[in-house]
């Protein structure tokens, strides 16, 4: 099965919950671990993988040949994105707006747009051990959107093997593309009020996506109950309560997993696979 790690908010936990169920249900299972927060990766900050294979991801932009071009306008009322403008002195291409989607040269009457290369990022896979297979996707520092990496990366998912995606924060275009055919999402929340706002934003997504899910709290601390509260009122499926605990925030700094250094967590994470399973309905 595939699955995604999700917040609404950074910070909440992702990146520690999806390294350590990799690592804990690794002695049971083949486990693939993706990490799509192509903007920020870090997964392989706990694992330092042996990289095989890199593949830069490229989006083509247009370039327009000022000697055909008529300034029609056509061009620039196809692009549902506003990338093309015209003006008396030609027509204009603003880079950080076009999606590379190639509509443009399709319209033009005058066959005045051709397309160039451009590379946006690129996607790295590899091994961490003979259990864990590992990949990555990397933005270019500047680029808009990382959805077209994502997607890359994504083309990797191995079936055969337990699949764990460390999604992008936030519910944005980027974490709507990770949630694409996954069978199930872990929502990882704080308590606290922006942890809770944020929830309700995550739990909205993959409701409308129609995407089994269940809750980890993360620094619990047993003094703020309102996510709780809204999770008895909306009938959500609380997997797992990570405390707010000094060792395991020392192991995090050190680049350590506690279920690593604790073999209690390690038990547990292995429960909250069989409790994933069990809600996920995949067999």
């Amino acid at each position: 099965m595939v699955i995604a790690v999700l917040s609404g908010k950074g910070g909440t936990g992702k990146t520690t919950l999806a390294t350590n169920l990799a690592y804990a249900i690794s002695e049971e299972f083949d486990v693939q671990l993706l990490d799509a927060d192509a903007e920020e990766p870090d997964v392989h900050l706990f694992f330092n993988p042996k990289i095989e294979h890199e593949e830069e991801i490229e989006l083509m932009l247009p370039v327009i040949d000022k000697e055909k071009c008529t300034r029609c306008r056509k061009c620039a009322e196809a692009c549902q994105f506003g990338a093309l403008s015209v003006f008396d002195t030609g027509v204009m291409v603003f880079e950080s707006l076009c999606h590379g989607c190639g509509l443009c040269t399709f319209v033009c009457p005058e066959k005045a747009i051709s397309e160039r290369p451009k590379t946006i990022g690129k996607v790295m896979t590899g091994k961490i051990n003979n259990k864990i297979d590992f990949g990555m996707g990397i933005l270019e520092i500047g680029e808009p959107s990382p959805v077209r990496v994502i997607r890359k990366l994504k083309e990797n998912i191995d079936r055969n093997k337990v699949v764990i995606i460390d999604s992008p924060p936030g519910t944005s275009c980027s974490v709507v593309e990770t949630l694409r055919k996954v069978d199930f999402a872990i929502l990882v929340t704080e308590p606290t009020p922006f942890g809770l706002h944020d929830l309700k934003l995550a739990v909205q997504i993959v409701r409308e996506m129609g995407i089994h899910f269940g809750v980890v709290i993360n620094r619990d601390t047993n003094s703020y109950t309102m996510i709780d509260e809204y999770a008895g009122e909306e009938n959500l499926v609380l997997l797992e309560r990570i405390p707010f605990d000094r060792s395991i925030a020392e192991a995090y700094s050190e680049g350590k997993l506690f279920t690593e250094t604790s073999p209690s967590w390690k038990i547990r994470f292995k429960k909250l696979a069989e409790k994933i399973i069990s809600s996920s309905g995949v067999s």
